[in-house]
């Protein structure tokens, strides 16, 4: 599958782009599902001016799609029409500033905000240990894991709109609920500053490796996984319905439910995206005709079917 190439023609439309644009650019390599089509044009904007001098100036009808670290997304076997932003170096800084706070780019895994903020004694953020992605998807989507979530430590973000307009906006505005994020869905997040507490870096060290520890007994991380596949639903848990439906262990293709930890959907190997997102949607309608329970996508799905 691959897609006209119209990178000459938007070079042309914005000649003082200083980013990288790729066509027909492969996402699956990049995918932690290893799955997936290309981008029409992968963009890797060189920093946050250059980001909004592509939103502003580009045909407002072209399509736009972000992604991160895919550690929790299925990129569809068509591959993605459009424009793919993923933003690389240019948003990859993380320091640490007074009153135990901790500024990172939004192309940061948040592993890494984890351990700069534990090597500086600040605690508070070593949950982040335990998301599998950057810190641009734990905004997106108010990831969390292991008693914390990013609203608890959220202070402000800074963003870029579809215009092209830089936002700085705090928390507060945000309307952060369990894994959502009320800010408008065209928005590019690029910078978050998070607050943190004094502590003993060797305690939150210590607390970083229990949260690895327990990671690794439970999940299937060592797998082609995409993370957590579904929300819990209100007052329950999404493995337990599912494990109740009797879907552990499930096969489509060359996806599975994961024997491990069954809101864990793996690629054995040969899985296409179909596959997965077909075994996701099994899962869904088995779980419902069983409990009445409507699980909720948490992976995020992108692209067309092939």
């Amino acid at each position: 599958m691959s897609f006209a190439d119209i990178t000459a023609d938007l070079r042309a439309r914005l000649p003082e782009l200083r980013g990288r644009l790729t066509a027909n650019a492969e996402l699956a390599p990049i995918t932690w599902f290893r799955v997936g089509g290309p981008a029409q044009v992968l963009f890797t904007p060189e920093d946050e001016a250059d980001l909004a001098y592509f939103l502003k100036h580009v045909d407002p009808d072209l399509p736009v799609t972000v992604i991160g670290l895919c550690s929790n997304m299925i990129v569809r076997d068509g591959g993605v029409p459009g424009v793919v932003i993923r933003l690389g170096r240019g948003f990859s800084r993380i320091t640490v500033e007074d009153g135990f706070r901790v500024r990172a780019g939004t192309a940061v895994p948040d592993v890494k905000v984890a351990r700069a903020a534990a090597d500086a004694g600040i605690a508070g953020l070593a949950f982040f240990r335990g998301i599998p992605g950057s810190i641009g998807g734990a905004l997106r989507m108010n990831g969390g894991a292991y008693g914390g979530e990013t609203v608890d430590v959220l202070i402000e973000v800074r963003a870029v709109d579809r215009q092209g307009t830089i936002h700085v906006v705090p928390a507060r505005d945000l309307g952060m609920t369990y894994r959502h994020s009320g800010a408008p869905g065209n928005w590019i997040f690029t910078e978050a500053l998070f607050q943190g507490r004094d502590g003993d870096p060797e305690e939150i060290a210590a607390e970083m490796d229990s949260i690895t520890e327990r990671r690794e007994a439970s999940q299937p991380i060592k797998s082609r996984t995409g993370g957590s596949t579904f929300k819990n639903p209100p007052g329950g848990k999404s493995w337990e319905l599912i494990d109740a439906a009797g879907c552990r262990g499930l096969t489509v293709g060359g996806a599975q439910v994961s024997e491990k930890h069954c809101n864990f959907l793996i690629n054995t190997g040969d899985a296409t995206a179909a596959d997965i997102e077909t075994l996701g949607e099994t899962v869904r309608a088995r779980v419902k005709e069983t409990s009445g329970v409507e699980l909720q996508w948490e992976i995020k799905r992108i692209g067309v079917p092939a």
